[in-house]
C-alpha cells in the first residue's frame, strides 16, 4: 500500500461563500500536497449550499460537464453546468424536507458494459436515521435504519452491484465501516475500524488508491486543516491505516466534496 499511496491523488472540491466551485488535487506525496486546479464562479447563490454529493465530471469538446446534487435550505436540487459555459448552469429542485439532514451522498455504480447500472442515494438525518433512495425518473425511498446519531461524517469507499460501504467517524472518536446491501429491508452491517482519535474531522472524503485501498482526506473545520491517510482493504480492527501527514494549505470553505468521473470509470473498492 505504501507504493500505491505515493502515486494516488484525490480531486477535492469546495463551494465557497460566494457560490464558486473551487477545485484542488490532493496528492499523497511526503508530506501530502494540495494544488489548486481552478475555479468556476457563479455556479450557486452565495451562502446557500449546505450539503453536496460527489460531483461527476465528464469532458466535453471544449471543457468539462459537471453534475451532482446539493441541499440548499430545505430543498434538494440536481445541479449541472459546463466549465466552458457556466452561464448555462441548471439547478432543478427535486423536493423539500431536507432542513434536518446532515449528510448526503449518491453512489453511481456501473460495470464496464453498463449492463448493471444504478444510482443509490443516502441521507443522514440529525435524529440518527439513515435513509436510502433509488434514483430513476424520480427519487424512490427504499429503506431506512436508525442508530446513526453519533456519526460526524461519512465517506463512500466501496460500491458494487450488491452493496455500498461508507467509512464513518463518530463524535466520540471511533471509526467504522457501514456496509449497506442493496436488498430490502435495509440492514446496514457496522464494523469498528478504530476505537478513538478520529473525532476531530467534520468531513471525510475518499477515493480509490491501488487495487483495493482508499485514499482518505479528513478535514478539521476548527483549524481549516486537512490530513491524508492511506487505508487498506477494510477488515475490521485489522484494517491498515497509514497517516500521510498534514496537507499543505487550508480548507476554509463550509462545503467540501469530491469530483468523480462517469460511473464505470469511478470504481471504489475499499472493502
Amino acid at each position: 500500500m505504501e507504493g500505491a499511496a505515493a502515486a494516488c491523488s484525490l480531486v477535492a472540491e469546495s463551494i465557497t461563500a460566494t457560490g464558486t466551485d473551487a477545485g484542488s488535487v490532493i496528492t499523497a506525496t511526503t508530506p501530502p500536497s494540495k494544488r489548486a486546479t481552478g475555479t468556476t464562479p457563479g455556479i450557486f447563490e452565495p451562502g446557500q449550499v449546505r450539503l453536496a454529493t460527489t460531483f461527476i465530471h465528464e469532458p466535453n469538446i471544449a471543457g468539462v460537464d459537471v453534475s451532482g446534487w446539493v441541499v440548499q435550505g430545505d430543498g434538494l436540487y440536481r445541479s449541472f453546468y459546463s466549465t466552458n459555459e457556466p452561464e448555462q448552469k441548471t439547478l432543478v429542485r427535486i423536493g423539500g424536507g431536507w432542513t434536518n439532514y446532515t449528510a448526503l451522498e449518491v453512489s453511481q455504480y456501473a460495470d464496464e458494459n453498463f449492463s448493471v447500472y444504478r444510482q443509490t442515494a443516502y441521507g443522514l438525518r440529525s435524529d440518527g436515521t439513515l435513509y436510502r433512495w433509488n434514483i430513476g425518473a424520480s427519487w424512490h425511498l427504499t429503506g431506512s435504519a436508525t442508530g446513526f446519531g453519533a456519526v460526524k461524517s461519512m465517506a463512500l469507499v466501496s460500491k458494487t452491484p450488491t452493496y455500498d460501504t461508507f467509512l464513518a467517524n463518530l463524535r466520540g472518536g471511533s471509526l467504522y465501516t457501514i456496509r449497506i446491501p442493496t436488498t430490502a429491508p435495509m440492514k446496514p452491517i457496522v464494523k469498528q475500524i478504530r476505537a478513538g482519535t478520529w473525532q476531530g474531522f467534520e468531513k471525510l472524503t475518499a477515493t480509490k488508491c491501488g487495487q483495493n485501498s482508499t485514499l482518505l482526506l479528513g478535514i478539521d473545520k476548527d483549524t481549516n486543516s486537512g490530513y491524508l491517510y492511506a487505508v487498506g482493504h477494510a477488515n475490521g480492527t485489522a484494517t491498515v491505516i497509514q497517516s500521510r501527514g498534514k496537507v499543505n494549505g487550508t480548507f476554509p470553505d463550509a462545503v467540501n466534496f469530491r469530483w468523480g468521473v462517469v460511473a464505470d470509470l469511478d470504481p471504489l473498492k475499499g472493502d
